[in-house]
């Protein structure tokens, strides 16, 4: 059987050094497994800032070394948590100008994280009317101007929802759930099935999830179900890729997608979720 191509695929979910906990690939490293297998586009994501400025310096060094001979792409994005100031518009509006193409909101900061792991306080994106902050609409604003994608992040399903037709209201097109498969987040089926029928939003559904002392859970099984309940035009197919603990970024990637291939998804659907999809939320 020939090997899978994974020529022109996207992932918009993956971890690199530099970062506080060990990472498999340096950005530079985890450039060349995307030439390798002929990706289009790695979006960056780190926990502790912003990674808009480390994808330009990759994309300089990709145009310098390979001389514009691959049409790989990496791109940047910022997340919420307490190292960038939490909700904080000011640094929002400055790494969208950078070129940041994703916003998530909190993650290991989210007061839902915390909760979860019986710790008090993190950030809150709600009142105590279950309406968005006010940083949080100023935010909201800057995603639509940019374009931007909006991901949800570690919240709760309850404050998922609550977001989500918050950011609709306000006319933000392009929201992804982030992960909701994720025992932090913990959506049921049923509700990622609503909040899809609802909202036409993305649900992101990630190679593996992260069960504490560095153990990890397969997601594959579990991401199959809900590409036949909710329908492969709402799923988009990333790793969450980067730990020491997984199997490297493309490995991941190729086991996941094969998984799909063998139980059913057709390489035209299989398409659809790993380039379609994130190609227009990155408007390439």
């Amino acid at each position: 059987m020939s090997k899978l191509s994974l020529k022109g695929i996207f992932d918009m979910h993956v971890h690199s050094a530099p970062d506080i906990r060990e990472r498999a690939y340096t950005d530079f490293e985890m450039m060349e497994a995307g030439i390798r297998v002929g990706a289009k586009g790695i979006v960056l994501k780190s926990h502790h800032g912003t990674t808009m400025n480390r994808a330009f310096l990759v994309n300089e060094y990709n145009k310098l070394k390979y001389n514009s001979e691959n049409d790989f792409v990496m791109y940047g994005s910022i997340t919420l948590n307490y190292g960038i100031g939490g909700l904080n518009p000011i640094a929002v509006e400055t790494a969208l100008k950078m070129g940041a193409k994703v916003v998530w909101l909190p993650t290991t900061h989210a007061a839902n994280q915390l909760r979860k792991n019986n710790k008090e306080g993190g950030i809150e994106c709600l009142d105590e009317n279950g309406k968005i902050v006010e940083p949080l609409r100023k935010i909201f604003e800057l995603i639509k101007e940019y374009d931007a994608v909006l991901g949800t992040g570690h919240l709760s399903p309850e404050e998922i929802f609550k977001v989500v037709h918050q950011a609709r209201e306000m006319g933000l097109e392009k929201i992804v759930i982030t992960h909701p498969e994720f025992w932090v987040v913990g959506m049921s089926h049923e509700d990622q099935v609503k909040i899809v029928k609802e909202y036409d939003v993305i649900l992101e559904r990630c190679f593996a999830q992260p069960m504490g002392g560095g153990v990890y859970k397969s997601n594959l099984k579990d991401n199959l179900e809900v590409i036949k309940k909710v329908g492969y035009k709402n799923v988009m197919v990333n790793t969450d890729g980067g730990q020491v603990e997984n199997p490297n970024w493309e490995v991941a990637f190729e086991k996941y997608a094969q998984f799909l291939l063998d139980n059913g998804i057709t390489k035209e659907e299989l398409d659809y979720m790993t380039k379609e999809i994130p190609s227009k939320l990155l408007g390439v």
